[in-house]
């Protein structure tokens, strides 16, 4: 006798969900118990800190690692990348993972054990490294994922390309490298890459907890340099020169009108900072030039053109008006697209990302003008950037370390959730697909 449709339907359904559930119980189960070694990698990276482009200590970590895996290993890819290609037991699509290496010129002040004590010449300057920014974290995470999902390989329908990636931070100028490079040199292709996803743990975003949000996340960033040229005098005899100084502040106050008076700024928000600013050696002698850098950050094409305009046109004319000349770059040594998340990709994921943290755990964020270079992936191919908490329970995020300063701080506690998010993302992508979904 044959079974009504309707019967065969509803099991064909729950039998769905059983497996479903199933795949997430069996990734909650290896994660977990992998957790005290991932929590061992990121404290290994977090002491022994590497800038961008020269991460030789900490790629050659992730390669081996992955080779004990039995993942394919590609080494110097954009000078320091590795990637890694693990081919599942049944055919389907290219889901990448992408994980940064990179530290920063920061000294650290954290009384962790683990707390760094490296430093290098950066631009010139000595200075400490530290990972004040969570990529020691991204690294490890990713590193589970790749045990996990290694061990799952007969059952992946498809494959995954695991992509550590150099100087997300940025490099001095003339230097190139970060994701932008790594997409030249085809990270995406052979095989080509259907979809993409990566993480970022925050220090103010709660343990536990996952952030996301469809479409323009993270600001375009371009950095700038503006250089004023005067004419050098006696600073008793003012008069008898041009004042690069003069003329720098005046160009600083008048860039602050960009954003408040030229921006529709409750659609788009923006931010014009001027960082740096250096000119002069003694107090009686006004120098030749001055230069500063700076940093634009937006979220519309058309936001971006219209202040790189305005910040030419304010810092050459209001230099014309002193008698002096500004020259203008921007950018100047970077700049990144909008880190933008597939919105069809976001809505299709989104259930796999509450199924593994929660329905109260997934939170729907604002913008941030921070800036990524995962956007030049997701330039290329549909992809998703989460943001997994760091802030121990019961914290305040309004007193929580900040990212890239000495003092940045993250609970590790949150790791193991890092880790079964991005195996579900994978493993949920690829299963969607087989069912042509």
């Amino acid at each position: 006798m044959k079974k009504p449709i309707l019967v065969v339907l509803v099991s064909l359904l729950s039998a769905n969900a059983f497996a479903q559930t199933t795949s997430k119980a069996e990734v909650a189960k290896k994660a977990e118990a992998i957790e005290k070694k991932v929590i061992g990698w990121r404290e290994d990276f977090h002491e022994h800190p590497e800038l961008g482009n020269h991460e030789v200590r900490t790629s050659e970590i992730i390669a081996k690692h992955l080779e004990s895996l039995g993942i394919t290993v590609k080494r110097g890819v954009a000078t320091t990348g590795v990637v890694g290609l693990l081919t599942g037991g049944k055919p389907g699509p290219v889901v990448a993972l992408r994980a940064d290496m990179d530290g920063l010129p920061v000294t650290e002040r954290t009384a962790v054990p683990f707390a760094s004590k490296a430093t290098t010449t950066y631009m010139g300057n000595q200075v400490g490294v530290m990972h004040a920014c969570g990529h020691d974290s991204h690294m490890a995470i990713l590193m589970g994922v790749a045990e996990v999902l290694a061990s799952m390989k007969k059952d992946l329908h498809g494959s995954v390309k695991f992509i550590f990636q150099p100087a997300e931070e940025g490099l001095p100028p003339g230097e190139k490298g970060g994701a932008e490079q790594m997409v030249k040199e085809g990270v995406l292709e052979n095989p080509k890459v259907d979809a993409i996803f990566g993480l970022h743990i925050q220090s103010y975003q709660p343990v536990g907890t996952i952030a996301y949000r469809p479409g323009g996340d993270m600001a375009a960033v371009n950095d700038m340099q503006i250089i004023v040229k005067g004419r050098s005098s006696h600073g008793a005899y003012p008069w008898s020169g041009v004042d690069p100084i003069v003329t720098s502040a005046q160009i600083i106050n008048n860039l602050q009108t960009v954003v408040s008076r030229n921006l529709h700024i409750t659609a788009n928000p923006a931010v014009v900072t001027i960082g740096a600013i250096n000119g002069g050696n003694r107090s009686n002698i006004i120098p030749e030039s001055v230069s500063m850098l700076g940093t634009i950050r937006t979220f519309s094409a058309e936001d971006e053109k219209l202040i790189i305009e305005r910040v030419k046109q304010i810092a050459t004319k209001t230099a014309e008006a002193n008698n002096a000349i500004a020259e203008v770059k921007i950018p100047y040594s970077n700049h990144y697209p909008v880190t933008y998340n597939n919105p069809a990709l976001v809505a299709k994921m989104l259930p796999t990302l509450q199924a593994t943290a929660g329905v109260d755990n997934v939170v729907l964020r604002q913008g941030e003008t921070g800036a990524e270079d995962f956007s030049f992936y997701e330039e290329k191919v549909p992809g998703i950037f989460i943001h997994l908490g760091g802030l121990p329970k019961g914290g305040d995020p309004l007193k929580a370390p900040a990212h890239h300063t000495p003092d940045f701080f993250i609970d590790e506690s949150g790791f193991t959730l890092g880790v079964k998010a991005l195996c579900n993302l994978t493993l949920d992508y690829m299963g969607m697909a087989a069912k042509g979904k």
